[in-house]
């Protein structure tokens, strides 16, 4: 459910050609993870919006679980489909990797006029998952180092956050199974992509994410050898390919 950036870079919006695409990022990272994704689809003559989730691309990680939760991020989401129908874009689709992935979903389930969308990575239907939260402290301490936190300071910020990221974890969790529980709400044409080396979210939750969106036109995609972030890593292009293949039919 993660990736590492190296810049802050907040919610961006490329306005293009009058077909929209929100792009939701994953947790405890920021709107960089689809960036490239998003000046493709733009070029693509899309206009994409992609959001930051609430708590996230501060310099103390523990915004993450003092100001963020499930419940917000849906907040946020829904806002961001407000904000492009406000500027009078009928024509919307939805995706997210990884975290953003489960949001996507519900969007798709509580807005039927959204024409479709999807998610990469994600782990909406559940398999065994990995460490999460080991990535997450290193995520942690990498965030620290960057904004040069004080040594005693980051140690004891690391300490709370070791202590107290399960419980986000286990909210998220919970959160998930209500989104997975409603997948056959979902009508649109749907888009998965899955890395088949990715380490932190099971790849074999794809299939499960596929079999279970009964009344949904599925587009199903692996990519061999590339790990979790398929948005930036070595599958980016090809994801690209699929994904600006998908949209061209969904918006036919």
């Amino acid at each position: 459910m993660f990736s590492m950036q190296q810049a802050p870079i907040k919610s961006f919006y490329f306005e293009h050609g009058p077909k929209a695409v929100i792009l939701l990022h994953a947790f405890a990272s920021g709107p960089v993870d689809v960036r490239m994704l998003a000046r493709y689809l733009e070029r693509q003559d899309y206009t994409v919006y992609a959001p930051l989730l609430t708590g996230h691309m501060t310099p103390d990680f523990t915004d993450i679980i003092l100001q963020g939760s499930p419940e917000k991020w849906w907040q946020d989401t829904q806002a961001a489909i407000r904000f492009l129908r406000e500027k009078h874009f009928s024509q919307i689709a939805i995706f997210g990797i990884s975290l953003g992935g489960i949001f996507a979903a519900k969007a798709l389930e509580d807005n039927p006029d959204l024409v479709g969308g999807g998610s990469f990575g994600s782990p909406i239907v559940r398999k065994r998952q990995f460490s999460v939260h080991q990535t997450f402290m290193q995520m942690a301490k990498a965030n620290f180092s960057r904004y040069h936190t004080n040594e005693a300071i980051m140690t004891a910020k690391l300490d709370w956050l070791d202590q107290n990221v399960d419980q986000l974890l286990t909210r998220i969790a919970n959160f998930t199974v209500t989104v997975a529980d409603a997948l056959p709400k979902i009508n649109q044409p749907y888009f998965i992509g899955q890395g088949l080396a990715d380490e932190i979210v099971n790849p074999a939750s794809a299939g499960l994410l596929r079999d279970a969106l009964v009344n949904s036109q599925v587009s199903f995609h692996n990519y061999p050898n590339a790990s979790h972030m398929i948005t930036v890593n070595q599958a980016h292009k090809q994801l690209e390919t699929d994904l600006s293949r998908f949209l061209s039919k969904l918006y036919e």
